[in-house]
């Protein structure tokens, strides 16, 4: 491994969505994945969280994990809900829509606190014209599979923001 690497703090990842039991563990299990087959789980760490406490140690919908697995994915994180500490103990809070950020945001005490959070759907390299990640809880299959499209280009995205962000190569 480059000593460069090896002497760096890890980079910690928190995707956050309303319930944790979606978008987020979907966000979580296909960053993993993505770290995993660039080699960088040395360095990259992905955990999940939600703003509600509705679902806490709960699997992900079985209706996400069954999506996920059609995929190859194995969505198996348990539901924790989001926490003040988080905000410290993360480098980067990723979240799917406006609500989650404002929840998120409304925790914060610090400007540094604050330039942590950021938008999902920022980081997309293909759907730019999605300004969240749509909540598929209420729908049918095709909302399952539109957030597993657009969480598979924003993590591709955010990993490179990342890699430019902290000179990763």
């Amino acid at each position: 491994m480059d000593p460069k690497i090896e002497k760096m703090k890890k980079i910690r990842l928190l995707f956050v969505c309303l319930g944790n039991i979606c978008r987020s563990p979907a966000a979580e299990g296909i960053m993993r994945r993505i770290v995993e087959k660039n080699d960088l789980q040395d360095i990259i760490e992905v955990d999940s969280a939600g703003t509600s406490g509705w679902h806490e140690e709960e699997l992900p919908d079985e209706r996400m994990r069954s999506h996920g697995e059609k995929r190859g994915y194995d969505f198996c994180s348990r539901a924790r809900k989001f926490r003040k500490s988080d905000l410290d103990d993360f480098d980067y809070i990723i979240v799917m829509d406006d609500s989650n950020y404002n929840n998120v945001k409304s925790m914060a005490s610090t400007s540094e606190q604050v330039n942590k959070i950021h938008m999902m759907a920022n980081y997309s390299l293909q759907y730019s014209y999605y300004d969240h990640i749509p909540d598929p809880y209420y729908g049918g299959s095709s909302g399952f599979e539109l957030v597993l499209d657009l969480l598979e280009d924003a993590c591709e995205g955010l990993l490179q923001a990342i890699k430019k962000d902290c000179s990763l190569f």
